[in-house]
C-alpha cells in the first residue's frame, strides 16, 4: 500500500526507534516501535491530550510517572487462560506488575489538571488481594514458601529432620573411612545423598554406585545404611512437589479468573508509558503541541488570473464554471521547523547543525512548487513536513516554534526517491509514474467514498464524480477548463490529503515531463488539501501567476560561498545553479565553461532577475532583523523606565506615609503638652503670671510643631566685598561697584553711575542678600551663643540612664548543665531566637571545671543577637549562671 510506502520513504520506523528509547517498560518499547497512525481526528485529539498532560507531569517536581515493577505478563496470562501452570517467577512478575500499576494510579490521582490521564487510571483494577496472596505463597526467590499451606510446612519439617539423620550417618562414615574417601564431602546424585570414594577402595564402603568422575578415579557411592532413608527422602520430595504444584495451580486459577481485567491493565499501562515516552521525546526535541486548523465555509473558488476581460464578458455563463470549495480557516504555520531525525543525528552522531525552515502557507494555497539548486535541501523539506504531519496525527509534539498550526490530514502520501528496479523492469520515470498512480488511486477512492456519504445526506448535496479526462496546461496555449464539476455551485469532495512529490515529471523528455507535471499538479490542486512538489522545470514556476491556488518557494543559494544555505524562501522561484554546483563538485572547468555557452539567453535573463529578487529579499530580511532588534531594545528601555517610575512612585508614597506618621506624632505630642499645661493651670493659683507662663509655653509648642510658625533661617554672615564686586545699598535702593575694600573703620568706597561715595560695611549686602561680617555682628553672635549655652546648662541636667529591668521566667531561661559545648551552642542559638521578645536570657551552665562556661562565653561573644552578657549575682546563682542581654 502507498501509505506504508510513504512511512518508509519518510523514515517513520527510524523515528519510532528513537521514540522507543524514551519508554520505561518493554510494553512501551514494543508499542513505540509499532506506533500506529490513528484514522480519525478524535483519536488524535485523545492521544495529544494524553501527551500534553504527561508533559505537564514530567515538568513538575516529583510528578513524573513511575513504571517501576511493571513487566510484560502477556504470555503468562495467555498460559493461565489455557489452564497452563505458572511458575514462581511468572507469579511474582504478575504481583509486581499489580503493585506498579497501583503506584502509577496513585501518582496520577494525586495530580491536578490531568483529566485524561485520570480517566485512564480509573480503569486500572490492581487486585491487591491477589497480589498479597501471591506474596504469601511465593517468596523472593520465586519458590513456594512454607507458609503457603500447613501440609507443605509439615512435609518440609520431615524433610529437614530426615536430611539431618542422613548427614549424621554419612559424616560418621567419612570419619571412620577417611582413607577410603576422596574428600570429606557429602553431595547428591539423582536426588540421593552420596559420598566420593576412591575407586580402588570401593569395597571399603559397601553401597550403590550412582556416578563416577570423568577420570574414573572417584566413585559416588550411596552406603547401604542410608538407602532406606534416601528412599523416604524421595517420597517426601514427590509430596513436596505435588503440594507446590497445587499451590501454584490455585494461584494460576485466580489469575485466569481476572485475565480480562489484567489484559485491560496492560493496555492502560502501555498507553500511559507511550504517552510519557512521547512527552519525554518532545521535551528532548524542544517541540511544541500542534493545533489543528479546521476547514471554513464553502466559497467560490478564485478564477484564473488570465483572460480576465473574457471572464467579465461571460460573467453570466461563468457561474457554472466556478466551484464551491472549503479553504482552511487560517494559514498553516510551522516556524523554525526542524527534522527530528537530523536533530538526533546532530546530538548523537556529531553531525552538522540543523537548519530550520519556515513554512507559512496561506489558507487558499493548494500547491507549493519548491525550486532551487541540487543538494539545496528541497527533499529534506518535503520529509520534514511529512514527518511533522505524521507526528501531529500520532499525538506527538512537532519540532517547531509556537504556534504550531496545521490541518489534520486524513492521508499523507509521498513519492520521494528513485524506484527504478531491474527485476521489475522499472526505469526512473516508470517507477515515479507507478507510485503516483497509486497515490491518485487513494485520492480517487477517498473522493468516491465522501461523495457516497454525502449523497445519503440529501439530494441537494449530491455529487458527480469527476471524469478521468486530461488536464491541459493552464496557459495561453493550453487553456484550462474551469468546470471540473458539471453541476452549478456543486461542492466537490472535500480534499484532506497531503501529497509530497519529489522531482515531479523528471526522468523523461523535459517538455513532456513539464506538461505532465503541470497537468498532475492541476489535478492535485482540486483533489488534495495540500500538495508540495519539488521541480527544476521553469514552466511550473509560472503557475503561481496563472492560478491563485499555486505558490512558489525556493531553497536559498549563497552566491558568495557558492553553496546552498538550506533556508526556504517564499514567493520567489529558485535557480537550479546546476553549472555552479557541478563546478563545486569537481567537474572539469572547461566543460562547465563550454556548457555555459549553450545556456539560452532567456534562461540567463530569468536567472538574473531571480538573483536580483533574492538579493533584494536578503536586504529586506537584514533590515527586518535590525528593526526587530531595535524594537526589542526599545521595549527593554521602556520596561526599565517603567520600573524606575514605579519605584519612584512607591518611594514617594512611602515618604508621604512617613510624613503623615511624623505629623500625627507631632500633633499627639503637642496635645499632650498642652493638656499638661491646662492641668497645671487648673490645679494651681490662676494668677496673671501663671497665665503668661502658660501662654509662652503654648507659643513654644506651636513654634516647635507648626512649620508655618517657624521663622526661615537667615542667611549666614560671611560675605566680605572686594574691589570690583557688585553690591547693593538697601538704604538707597542702588547697586554699586566696590572701588576699594573696607578699611580699619569698616568703611569702603563705591560707585554707582557717575557718583562716588563712602559707605559703612554694615550698610551694604551682596546681590544674593548676604550681610557682611562686621565686628559688632561677630560680638553679638558670640554673646548670644554664650547666653544660650548657659541657659541650657542651667535649665537641664544630664539624664540618668534607666537601669534595665529583667524578670526571670521559665520562657527566658535555659539549663545546660551536663551538656557538651557543641550541643550547648545549638540549644543557646535556639533559645536566643525565642527570647527576643524578653530582651534577656538566663543560661544555667553550672560551675564545675568551668569548661562549659568558657565555651558558652566564647559563643556569646561572636553571636550577632547578643548585646552583652555578665555573670549573675550570688543570689541568682553567681558563677554558675550567665545573664545575656539581647540587642
Amino acid at each position: 500500500m502507498i501509505q506504508s510506502e510513504t512511512l518508509e520513504l519518510l523514515e517513520w520506523p527510524r523515528l519510532c526507534q528513537h521514540l522507543a528509547t524514551f519508554a520505561a517498560t518493554k510494553l512501551g518499547v514494543a508499542a513505540a516501535l509499532d506506533l500506529q497512525i490513528p484514522p480519525t481526528i478524535a483519536q488524535t485529539a485523545e492521544l495529544l491530550a494524553q501527551t500534553q498532560e504527561a508533559y505537564q507531569l514530567e515538568s513538575r517536581a516529583g510528578g513524573a510517572l513511575s513504571f517501576e515493577g511493571i513487566q510484560d505478563i502477556n504470555t503468562s496470562l495467555q498460559r493461565a487462560e489455557l489452564q497452563g501452570l505458572l511458575g514462581g517467577e511468572e507469579l511474582l512478575a504478575i504481583a509486581t506488575t499489580l503493585a506498579g500499576a497501583r503506584q502509577l494510579r496513585r501518582i496520577i490521582d494525586s495530580q491536578a489538571d490531568v483529566p485524561t490521564l485520570k480517566e485512564l487510571a480509573a480503569q486500572l483494577r490492581t487486585y491487591p488481594e491477589l497480589e498479597q496472596e501471591i506474596h504469601r505463597c511465593i517468596d523472593d526467590r520465586a519458590q513456594v514458601a512454607d507458609r503457603a499451606t500447613p501440609k507443605l510446612a509439615g512435609i518440609r519439617v520431615q524433610m529437614r529432620q530426615l536430611r539431618d539423620r542422613i548427614y549424621q550417618i554419612l559424616q560418621g562414615i567419612l570419619q571412620r573411612q577417611s582413607n577410603a574417601v576422596q574428600e570429606q564431602l557429602i553431595t547428591q546424585r539423582s536426588s540421593r545423598f552420596v559420598i566420593p570414594v576412591k575407586a580402588p577402595q570401593k569395597d571399603a564402603i559397601p553401597g550403590i554406585v550412582h556416578d563416577s568422575s570423568a577420570s574414573g578415579a572417584t566413585l559416588y557411592v550411596e552406603p547401604h545404611s542410608t538407602v532406606n532413608l534416601n528412599n523416604q527422602m524421595r517420597q517426601l520430595l514427590r509430596q513436596e512437589q505435588a503440594e507446590e504444584e497445587a499451590v501454584r495451580r490455585a494461584l494460576t486459577e485466580q489469575v485466569a479468573a481476572v485475565k480480562p481485567d489484567l489484559d485491560r491493565l496492560l493496555v492502560v499501562v502501555t498507553t500511559l508509558d507511550l504517552a510519557a515516552a512521547k512527552a519525554r521525546y518532545s521535551f528532548w526535541l524542544e517541540a511544541n503541541p500542534p493545533k489543528f486548523i479546521e476547514l471554513g465555509e464553502p466559497e467560490l473558488a478564485p478564477k484564473n488570473r488570465e483572460n480576465l476581460d473574457e471572464q467579465k464578458e461571460d460573467e453570466e455563463n461563468s457561474e457554472n464554471s466556478q466551484l464551491l470549495i472549503r479553504n482552511l480557516r487560517s494559514q498553516i504555520t510551522l516556524r523554525q521547523l526542524r527534522h527530528p531525525l537530523l536533530v538526533w543525528q546532530q546530538q548523537y552522531e556529531q553531525s552538522f547543525p540543523v537548519v530550520p525552515v519556515d513554512l507559512t502557507i496561506a489558507p487558499h494555497i493548494r500547491v507549493v512548487a519548491i525550486t532551487g539548486p541540487n543538494t539545496g535541501g528541497k527533499t529534506v523539506t518535503l520529509k520534514t513536513l511529512g514527518l511533522a504531519a505524521l507526528m501531529a496525527k500520532a499525538g506527538m509534539f512537532v519540532a517547531a516554534r509556537e504556534p504550531v498550526e496545521l490541518p489534520w490530514f486524513d492521508n499523507i502520501l509521498a513519492d520521494i526517491g528513485d524506484e527504478q528496479s531491474l527485476q521489475q523492469s522499472l526505469s526512473t520515470f516508470s517507477g515515479h509514474i507507478r507510485r503516483i498512480s497509486r497515490i491518485l488511486e487513494v485520492l480517487g477512492n477517498k473522493s468516491e467514498g465522501e461523495s457516497a456519504g454525502e449523497e445519503e445526506e440529501g439530494e441537494e448535496n449530491s455529487q458527480f464524480p469527476i471524469p478521468d479526462a486530461q488536464f491541459p496546461m493552464p496557459n495561453a496555449q493550453f487553456p484550462m477548463p474551469d468546470a471540473p464539476c458539471p453541476m452549478p455551485h456543486a461542492p466537490c469532495p472535500i480534499p484532506k490529503s497531503l501529497v509530497l512529490l519529489d522531482e515531479v515529471g523528471a526522468g523523461t523528455d523535459p517538455s513532456e515531463g513539464s506538461a505532465l507535471a503541470i497537468a498532475l499538479l492541476q489535478y492535485l490542486a482540486q483533489h488534495s488539501l495540500l500538495t508540495v512538489a519539488t521541480t527544476h522545470f521553469g514552466e511550473l514556476k509560472a503557475l503561481k501567476y496563472q492560478d491563485s491556488r499555486f505558490e512558489n518557494a525556493s531553497v536559498e543559494f549563497d552566491d558568495n560561498s557558492m553553496q546552498p544555505t538550506y533556508r526556504l524562501l517564499w514567493g520567489i522561484p529558485g535557480r537550479s545553479n546546476a553549472l555552479t554546483i557541478a563546478k563545486r563538485l569537481g567537474l572539469l572547468t572547461e566543460i562547465v565553461e563550454e556548457a555555459q555557452t549553450y545556456v539560452g539567453g532567456a534562461s540567463q535573463d530569468v536567472n538574473q532577475v531571480i538573483a536580483g529578487l533574492e538579493a533584494q529579499r536578503r536586504k529586506q530580511e537584514t533590515k527586518a532583523r535590525e528593526a526587530t532588534q531595535l524594537l526589542h531594545q526599545t521595549e527593554k528601555l521602556h520596561r526599565e523606565v517603567s520600573q524606575k517610575a514605579a519605584a519612584l512612585q512607591e518611594r514617594e508614597r512611602e515618604l508621604k506615609i512617613a510624613q503623615e506618621v511624623a505629623v500625627n506624632e507631632a500633633i499627639g505630642s503637642a496635645k499632650s503638652e498642652i493638656a499638661q499645661i491646662i492641668r497645671r493651670l487648673q490645679s494651681g493659683n490662676q494668677t496673671a503670671q501663671n497665665a503668661q507662663e502658660a501662654t509662652d509655653t503654648l507659643n513654644q509648642i506651636s513654634e516647635k510643631h507648626l512649620p508655618s510658625r517657624k521663622q526661615p533661617a537667615k542667611p549666614k554672615p560671611g560675605f566680605m566685598p572686594k574691589t570690583g564686586d557688585r553690591i547693593r545699598i538697601p538704604s538707597l535702593g542702588q547697586t554699586a561697584e566696590v572701588l576699594s575694600g573696607p578699611d580699619a573703620n569698616e568703611e569702603l568706597s563705591v560707585r554707582f553711575g557717575i557718583m562716588k561715595m563712602t559707605v559703612k560695611l554694615g550698610e551694604i549686602e551682596s546681590l544674593d542678600g548676604q550681610k557682611p561680617e562686621t565686628k559688632a555682628e561677630l560680638a553679638k553672635v558670640a554673646a548670644q551663643a554664650l547666653a544660650t549655652a548657659k541657659a541650657k546648662q542651667a535649665a537641664s541636667e544630664p539624664a540618668k540612664p534607666h537601669p534595665e529591668i529583667a524578670i526571670r521566667t521559665a520562657n527566658n531561661s535555659i539549663d545546660l548543665r551536663g551538656a557538651r559545648v557543641s550541643d550547648a551552642e545549638i540549644e543557646i542559638d535556639r533559645a536566643l531566637s525565642k527570647a527576643v521578645e524578653y530582651g534577656v536570657l538566663w543560661i544555667i551552665h553550672g560551675k564545675g571545671t568551668g569548661q562549659l562556661r568558657r565555651g558558652v562565653h566564647e559563643f556569646l561573644a561572636t553571636h550577632p543577637q547578643v548585646s552583652r552578657y555578665e555573670l549573675a549575682t550570688q543570689k541568682e546563682g553567681g558563677g554558675g549562671v550567665t545573664i545575656v542581654f539581647l540587642k
